[in-house]
């Protein structure tokens, strides 16, 4: 459900679901907007009990969020309000999941279960649509974790496009990368549905039109692109990402790389890889609905042929002037290919061996 989000509707949410002691999620960044103001307001209103919790980072660790579930239970806390960019979405949406389960036993090892602990998101980027997502990605012992359940999506959503005028412009580029490749990749991906392209193509088509605007900052722009990434998390919730995102982690962890900058140079050549070997395609739906695919994301992306998406996609990514990592040796090369989680491969359209995963990581390197 998306809301206003002023005082009076957030206080009569709360005392509907009957809130007594609300976590805040946030990161230090959002106690520095006016809506930050608002929040804590509308829960004093409400009569509910406020606890904010911040000890996590980007990409966060398993430990941050076991604080965060202490902190949870310590409170008696009975609803979350997660106010951030990804990694706060995932800390919040992990404290939903985790809360019930045993606290002497690991919480990526037990079942989860259903509970009715409501979140009421608000995105600070306009990029992982985290918001409209049923997943959430923390780090164990330096690997990558996917927590996915349906019973963290965020039953209140907050879009205010004020947030990200403030955003460094790396920022701004790289959430804008990962909204689109999280669509390109929902477009081609083998769980896509005709209710997934809808919102996977309507989400391309929006990024295009609101780029320049969103780039230079303007209110048309920030709220166009806060919309067009939520609308590219729902085609996600659907169908998951593929080798793009799969391949994007660890370039992310070793070269300190913002997440959506490290899946956009993926895609750049992942893209080209299943246009020219749809002739390996594992999408039972076979080889002509895959070339069928690849012609309407042409569409979506204001083209008319699969080439020129394509260059389109490489020409964009270029004029934004992000830095590529320079390959040290050929011991991180053999990291990365063997970091790529095989379940997500499974995702893509075209078969993929460990042998064209490390040709694929030249390609990237070789472009700086």
């Amino acid at each position: 459900m998306l809301i206003r989000g002023d005082q009076a509707e957030l206080k009569n949410i709360l005392q509907e679901r009957k809130a007594c002691s609300v976590l805040l999620v946030c990161g230090n960044s959002f106690r520095q907007q006016g809506l930050y103001r608002q929040i804590c307001d509308g829960v004093n209103a409400s009569g509910a009990k406020l606890t904010e919790f911040s000890d996590f980072e980007p990409n966060p660790k398993y430990e941050s969020v076991v604080k965060g579930v202490e902190l949870f239970l310590k409170n008696q806390c009975d609803f979350i309000i997660a106010a951030g960019g990804g990694s706060a979405m995932d800390v919040a949406k992990c404290i939903k999941l985790f809360w019930n389960m045993d606290v002497d036993c690991n919480y990526l090892k037990q079942e989860i279960t259903e509970n009715k602990i409501p979140i009421l998101a608000i995105p600070m980027t306009a990029g992982t649509g985290s918001e409209a997502t049923r997943f959430a990605i923390i780090y164990y012992e330096g690997n990558k974790q996917s927590v996915a359940h349906p019973s963290c999506i965020p039953e209140y959503v907050l879009l205010d496009a004020s947030l990200l005028r403030t955003l460094p412009e790396y920022q701004k580029k790289a959430t804008m990368l990962d909204a689109l490749c999280h669509a390109v990749e929902s477009f081609w991906c083998v769980n896509a549905t005709d209710e997934s392209k809808v919102h996977a193509a309507e989400a391309i088509r929006e990024i295009m039109k609101y780029q320049t605007s969103y780039l230079n900052n303007e209110k048309a722009g920030n709220e166009g692109m806060l919309k067009t990434a939520n609308t590219a998390g729902k085609a996600i919730n659907i169908t998951q990402t593929t080798a793009g995102h799969a391949m994007c982690y660890k370039l992310t962890s070793i070269y300190g790389l913002a997440h959506g900058h490290a899946a956009a140079l993926c895609v750049a050549v992942v893209w080209p890889y299943v246009a020219s070997h749809t002739s390996d395609c594992i999408d039972p739906r076979g080889e002509a609905y895959l070339k069928k695919t690849l012609e309407e994301l042409a569409h979506a992306m204001g083209c008319s042929t699969i080439e020129d998406s394509i260059k389109k996609y490489q020409e964009m990514l270029a004029g934004l002037s992000l830095a590529v990592p320079e390959l040290k040796d050929e011991k991180e090369l053999d990291m990365l290919k063997k970091s790529v989680n095989p379940d997500r491969l499974k995702n893509n359209p075209v078969l993929l061996t460990e042998e064209n995963l490390e040709e694929l990581y030249r390609q990237i390197f070789r472009k700086n």
